[in-house]
Order: structure tokens, then C-alpha cells, then sequence
């Protein structure tokens, strides 16, 4: 049964063992994206979004909790499953275009080279391929070697090569990492295209807050855990705290900051309304 949706997390959890020490990159991590959404993960390094999007990749397994990404659970996949799934369900766009692109291929039998253990004839693949180079408009370097184009141009024919199989949702590893500001707009913005037309679910995880201004929703990690939400409309953009299964939050510095609020506070709560108030120090008579 087709789950409501996309991608949903409760209670993700991953600890990797490091010779006698047990570090833990996710704490409890609850998360669910929609069908068709566009969105990204932001954190800076040892966050947790890395290990977040490797085991959406089906590339790390979870230690505890629960996720499901469409039609699969992946918390007991098994090595023969996640193959099977990362074939079907999902795409992979690294930072690092060596990861993307076979160097001694050109652009066109790159994109191809997804679909030869598939069971699409030539004829379909060929099809298949003319069409993501027209869609996002390789034809000018489509007979070139990866070494032969530009960085940009590098990363948007990784994008085509993550579509090939056609997957329903679209991961991308700090696409833009290597790119200056104009390039890594034209590399988001083809992401957008693809996300609009085919109804790809895209996300997107990166240490740049500024590509919240190129999708829809945003999510803020540290620490393994999600800490904020930010949603975007054509008009608006709101920020809100993420309260865990635990019932913790974690305030952003600068509103700390702020209330000159520092170890403690007192709580007051209405119907609606929860208000976090300094303490204040008692003076002496």
C-alpha cells in the first residue's frame, strides 16, 4: 500500500561504531516530505543531514526508528532490496562530479549507461535519453567528455543521469559545493524545472541556508536532530522550531541572543501560547 507520504521518518536514529566508541549522527529524527515536494536540509558539517540523505539513498541502514520512502521500508532492507530500490525509487546527485560522471564517456552514453541493466530496449533507452537532453538542454555538449565542459554543465548532466531510470524522487548531495553563486543558481533552477514537469520529488541537502530562497520548504539540522522549518510561499517565508518526540526544541542563537536569556528560564503557557521568560535575579534588601 502506497504510503500518504513520500518520505516519513519517526524516531531515526543512526550510531556508528568508531573502534570502542559509539558517535551518534541522528537522535530521533522525525521527518515526513510530500509527493512532488521540493525541499532541502540544511545544516553545517556534522549535522546529521548526510547521514540523513545516505540512508534515504539506501546507502547506510538506520540504526532504530522507522522510514519509508514510497512502497519501501528501509529500516530491515537487505543488500539484494536496497539494490533493487536505488534502481527504482531513487536518484543520486553528488558534490563531487567524479562520483557522477564515468570520465571516458561521453555526455550522451553517460546518461545512457544507467539504463543498460534495465529492461528498456535500444531503442527505448535512446528515446529516453534524447529526451532529458532536450528537456534540459545538453544538446550543445551531449558528444563531449565530462573534462571538456563546465562544472555547471558537469552537475546538470548528473541530473539527467539520476532521471534516466525515470525515479520518483531526486537526492542531491551538496550539488552546488564546488559552483559559484551564478552557476549554482542555474544548477538549482534546473532542479526546480525538473521537479515542476516531471513531479519529481527533489531534495536537496547543502551547508547554504541561501538555497532556501529555490525551494518550497527547508529544514534546519544540528546535532542530529531537525531543529527548524522554513516554509516559502510567493509571498511569505516563515521560520518555526520543530519540537522532537521528546518534547525539545531548540532555539535559534540570535533569539537568544536577543532576550538575553542564558542556562535557564520559566515557562508560562496559554491556550495557544507558550512564552520562555528570563529569570530574573532577585535583588538583595
Amino acid at each position: 500500500m502506497e504510503n500518504k507520504f513520500h518520505i516519513d521518518c519517526t524516531g531515526l536514529y543512526k550510531i556508528f561504531k568508531v573502534s570502542d566508541l559509539e558517535v551518534v549522527a541522528l537522535r530521533g529524527v522525525d521527518l515526513s516530505i510530500d509527493y512532488g515536494e521540493l525541499l532541502s536540509i540544511v545544516g553545517a558539517s556534522g549535522s546529521g543531514k548526510s547521514t540523513l540523505l545516505n540512508i534515504l539513498a539506501g546507502y547506510e541502514s538506520p540504526s532504530a526508528g522507522d522510514v519509508n520512502v514510497g512502497e519501501f521500508d528501509l529500516l530491515g532492507i537487505n543488500q539484494k532490496e536496497a539494490v533493487e530500490y536505488r534502481k527504482k525509487e531513487v536518484g543520486f546527485v553528488w558534490q563531487q562530479t567524479g562520483k557522477n560522471l564515468v570520465p571516458y564517456l561521453d555526455i550522451l552514453s553517460n546518461i545512457e549507461l544507467p539504463m543498460m541493466s534495465s529492461e528498456l530496449t535500444s531503442k527505448e533507452r535512446k528515446s529516453r535519453v534524447n529526451e532529458l537532453i532536450d528537456f534540459l538542454n545538453l544538446g550543445s555538449i551531449s558528444s563531449r567528455l565530462p573534462e571538456n565542459i563546465s562544472g555547471g554543465e558537469q552537475q546538470i548532466s548528473a541530473i539527467a543521469v539520476a532521471l534516466a531510470n525515470q525515479p520518483p524522487l531526486l537526492l542531491a548531495d551538496e550539488p552546488t559545493g564546488e559552483l559559484d553563486d551564478e552557476t549554482s543558481d542555474m544548477v538549482l533552477e534546473k532542479m526546480r524545472y525538473v521537479n515542476k514537469n516531471f513531479g519529481t520529488t527533489v531534495v536537496i541537502v547543502t551547508h547554504d541556508p541561501k538555497i532556501e530562497d529555490h525551494v518550497n520548504r527547508s529544514i534546519g539540522m544540528r546535532d542530529g536532530k531537525v531543529v527548524k522549518e522554513v516554509l516559502k510561499t510567493k509571498k511569505t517565508k516563515k521560520e518555526y522550531v520543530v519540537i522532537d518526540s521528546f518534547g525539545g526544541v531548540q532555539i535559534p542563537q540570535e533569539i537568544l541572543s536577543k532576550s538575553k536569556i542564558e542556562s535557564k528560564a520559566s515557562l508560562t503557557s496559554e491556550r495557544t501560547k507558550i512564552s520562555l521568560n528570563k529569570i530574573l535575579k532577585r535583588k538583595n534588601k
